[in-house]
């Protein structure tokens, strides 16, 4: 008999158990020269294929008992690295995430109690059921403003007082939020008026809202009123007395925190009259000298004010109808009042000033348009205005109105 008829007997003897899924060998001898050796490996193949089926089998039976743990471990891991813990204090020195987005990404029904991070407002934020959406805690930052009024025009016709100086507003520390838009308001100059009336006051200026600086009062004339008008600074008066005597006090008066009254006009011999010049945001406007005499001089403008290197809202100088000396303008962008028959200089433009009176029969001139700058520390933050740099500033500087957006 060959061996392959002997290994095909042999596998005769093999038998599937299916009640306990089990192989299972018949130790049997087989004839006519079989290998007891295949015998043997039989008998020991029954053994091991018992031994797994009993490893196998126990390990089912203990599956059931280490499912409920294993997902209870599993769940306990989740909630360790999520980051989310209730009614509980942590020791963590790390941080707590909140929702990130813009204010169109706000949701449409927000739970009261909700706090969310706003991109577009640049603020941590919370919904209350009274108030909505709430500020918690703004981005801010630090901002200095400049903010200078339009000044007046000078007074027409025999000596009109200097045209006050445009109001001026200057801070540091002034908190703006991020994304947030204020308005910018820059006034004009006041246009020239006619021969015989008191300058057109200055337009006001303003930064957001409760900045807001006033523009300059027109300075006095002859033939009109005689008195300056108030404003930011005060217009100068133009004769405001008779021939000779003490004046009456008829200048314009300024705003306290802004600007200063003008000065007082004269009335000399023989009806030769001088202005008083325009109150400037440094100083007030001078009075004529009150020199009786033909040649009566007429009072320079007031002082401006300095803000990082250059001077603000100058008064205008006072005309003077006989006089050979013009009254000059405050240092700040007032102009220089007239003199015998020639006309005075408008204010400086974007610098606030007042213009300067007139002399005789002449009108009046204009004041200087306003201007608004704010300052930062640091690279650029905001928009809106010219942008420049100095000095490791960010500097927004607007000529004319717009907004700036922190």
């Amino acid at each position: 008999m060959s061996k392959a008829y002997d290994n095909a007997k042999e596998l005769s003897y093999i038998n599937y158990i299916a009640g306990n899924n089990s192989l299972n060998f018949t130790a049997t001898v087989i004839g006519n020269g079989a290998p007891i050796a295949d015998v043997t490996a039989g008998v020991y193949a029954n053994g091991a294929f018992a031994q797994a089926n009993a490893a196998f089998s126990s390990a089912n039976n203990v599956a059931p008992q280490i499912a409920p743990a294993f997902l209870q471990a599993n769940a306990a891991f989740i909630k360790a690295n999520s980051g989310v813990q209730y009614d509980a204090n942590t020791a963590s020195t790390g941080y707590l995430a909140v929702p990130i987005g813009n204010t169109a990404q706000r949701p449409a029904s927000a739970a009261n109690g909700v706090i969310r991070y706003n991109t577009t407002l640049g603020r941590l934020e919370g919904y209350m059921p009274g108030g909505g959406w709430l500020n918690i805690l703004s981005d801010s930052y630090s901002v200095e403003y400049l903010i200078v009024a339009g000044g007046a025009g000078g007074g027409g016709v025999y000596s009109g007082g200097g045209g006050g100086a445009g109001g001026l507003l200057t801070a540091t520390g002034f908190t703006v939020v991020p994304n947030q838009l204020y308005t910018v308001t820059v006034g004009g100059g006041g246009a020239i008026s006619s021969t015989n009336l008191q300058g057109n006051d200055g337009s006001n200026s303003a930064f957001g809202t409760g900045l807001t600086a006033f523009g300059g009062g027109g300075g006095g004339c002859s033939s009109g009123p005689q008195t300056g008008r108030p404003g930011g600074s005060g217009g100068g008066a133009e004769r405001g007395g008779v021939p000779g005597g003490t004046p009456f006090p008829a200048a314009g008066t300024g705003i306290s925190g802004q600007g200063y009254p003008g000065g007082l006009g004269y009335d000399g011999v023989a009806l030769c009259t001088a202005g008083g010049g325009g109150g400037g945001a440094g100083g007030a406007g001078s009075d004529s000298p009150r020199v009786a005499s033909a040649q009566n001089n007429a009072g320079p403008g007031g002082v401006g004010l300095e803000w990082y290197g250059t001077f603000y809202a100058g008064g205008g100088g006072g005309g003077n109808d006989q006089g050979t000396t013009a009254a000059t303008g405050g240092n700040g962008g007032g102009g220089n009042g007239g003199v015998l028959n020639t006309v005075g200089t408008a204010g400086a433009t974007n610098r606030g000033g007042g213009g300067g009176g007139a002399s005789n029969s002449q009108q009046g001139t204009a004041g200087g348009s306003g201007i608004v700058i704010i300052r930062y520390l640091g690279t650029q933050r905001g928009t809106g205005g010219t942008v420049t740099t100095s000095g490791g500033y960010t500097i927004h500087t607007f000529t004319g109105s717009g907004s700036f957006t922190a």
